[in-house]
């Protein structure tokens, strides 16, 4: 007698769920991220993905590469043949609240090769002072220990001594990490982006270096209550390397970086520093041209946080970046259109997350990303009318700017925004604002990468209008 399928369907789907959900302990187990399980197996880190929510089911043969691969024991062999059964195994596998700690390995190596931790760079170097911040959250970044109910930063005297001191200590030796050196290397570190918009910016070489430290110390105490801190700063240093090789248009480097920080963040459970670098993943995928990818890592970003509106606004922008790439207008706006929703129900829950968070930065986020994504798509079609909206929204982000504030993100929406003034048919308003910003720079060669970049696409269509010189 045949089983009825529609009865037997949803035990199927639950027994499936179980198998997703001990695939994702063991990988975890192993220190692996989604990414790196999947280059193993030959699949993309979104198949995995899809494997460890249930909504994908696996062959017996992958489930036995899985079980080899993870050191499983047999247990994701049986858990396969069960859920191919419809049957729920027992409630068994590896612990998912501490999980046995991975050999120190790849995992543990930092993202770019680098000279022996030594002292490169002083803590503090002239200038950085004044950018130390004396509480945190600041500038994007939480307390690996306290989270957004914040924290005070040691003075800049007691900071370099406890900064000295986590270099100088023996790793195998150190005891866990105390909460004023959490608190120096997390407030070093917003210090460090804090700066990396100005000129004379001490660069990546201290923040690598200090980088360096953190994962000799994760290798050397990879279970127990100093994983998640250590793990929490890997992420957020190793994101922070990539955000200042990005500024200086090291795309290649950033991405490396971004990848390493996206398994040490989840590692720890860092649902910001997920999001945040692969909303960067996304756009250096874009600017290589591929489309596929930046989807894919968009749609990462809502896996990250699902319930959480701020990450669903930054993949919906994501999302709507990656579809005006490829002309897709009515894409591009209902993804535009989901963000601005996403933007219009932010709470105090999404604050805990993410310490950047507040209405205002996060509408500068997502009407920047519209006034790209809008302009993308104007130039893609020829649309005249999607690149009046693109003006309006990156004038909007403008405005939301201080006069002060991050003054390459001032200059590169003045650039989007002359952009779309010339995909409006207002060419002469877009050579005014090229005007403008040539001189803020001195010259096009005064600019920073990123504003470089985008403004070669405005000057090639200025060439067209007969207008660039």
């Amino acid at each position: 007698m045949h089983r009825n399928r529609a009865a037997t369907k949803p035990a199927e789907d639950e027994a499936w769920r179980a198998f997703g959900l001990r695939l994702r302990q063991w990988r975890r187990r192993a220190g692996l991220t989604q990414a790196q399980l999947g280059a193993e197996i030959g699949y993309d880190h979104t198949a995995v993905s899809k494997l460890e929510h249930g909504t994908r089911r696996t062959s017996p043969r992958i489930a036995d590469r899985l079980d080899d691969l993870l050191l499983a024991d047999g247990d994701l062999r049986a858990a396969c043949r069960l859920a191919e059964e419809g049957v729920l195994p027992a409630p068994a596998g590896p612990p998912a609240a501490d999980p046995v700690a991975p050999a120190p390995g790849d995992w543990t190596r930092a993202p770019l090769p680098g000279p022996p931790v030594a002292a490169l760079v002083p803590a503090l170097p002239p200038g950085l002072a004044t950018q130390l911040p004396v509480r945190l959250p600041d500038y994007g970044l939480l307390c690996p220990l306290h989270d957004a109910a914040g924290c005070d930063v040691p003075p800049p005297a007691d900071l370099t001594v406890l900064h000295a001191a986590f270099r100088a200590a023996d790793p195998a030796a150190a005891p866990p990490l105390d909460p004023d050196t959490v608190h120096a290397l997390a407030g070093l570190l917003a210090a460090h982006l804090r700066a990396g918009d100005s000129p004379g910016a001490p660069g990546t070489g201290a923040v690598e270096d200090t980088l360096r430290v953190v994962l000799r110390r994760l290798a050397a105490h990879p279970a127990g209550p100093a994983r998640r801190p250590l793990a929490r700063l890997a992420g957020e240093y190793a994101h922070a390397a990539g955000a200042l090789r990005m500024q200086d248009g090291r795309n290649a480097t950033a991405m490396a970086c971004f990848s390493r920080a996206l398994g040490w963040a989840e590692l720890a459970e860092d649902a910001a520093t997920q999001v945040a670098a692969l909303s960067d993943m996304s756009f250096l995928a874009r600017l290589d041209g591929d489309p596929a990818a930046a989807l894919g890592y968009a749609h990462e970003i809502v896996r990250v946080a699902p319930a959480r509106h701020w990450a669903g606004a930054m993949g919906q922008i994501g999302l709507a970046r990656a579809h005006a790439m490829t002309g897709d207008v009515h894409a591009t706006v209902r993804h535009i259109a989901r963000a601005r929703h996403h933007l219009d129900h932010i709470g105090v829950h999404d604050e805990s997350d993410a310490a950047w968070l507040s209405i205002a930065s996060m509408r500068l986020r997502v009407e920047a990303g519209a006034a790209a994504a809008l302009r993308d798509a104007a130039a893609a079609v020829d649309d005249p009318r999607l690149a009046r909206r693109a003006v309006d929204a990156a004038e909007t982000a403008l405005a939301l700017l201080a006069p002060d504030q991050l003054p390459s993100a001032r200059l590169l929406f003045t650039v989007r925004v002359a952009d779309c003034h010339l995909l409006a048919h207002d060419p002469r308003a877009a050579a005014e604002l090229l005007r403008s910003v040539l001189a803020a720079g001195d010259g096009e060669d005064g600019l920073p990468p990123l504003v470089r970049r985008e403004l070669a696409g405005l000057r090639g269509r200025l060439v067209g209008h007969g207008l660039a010189g």
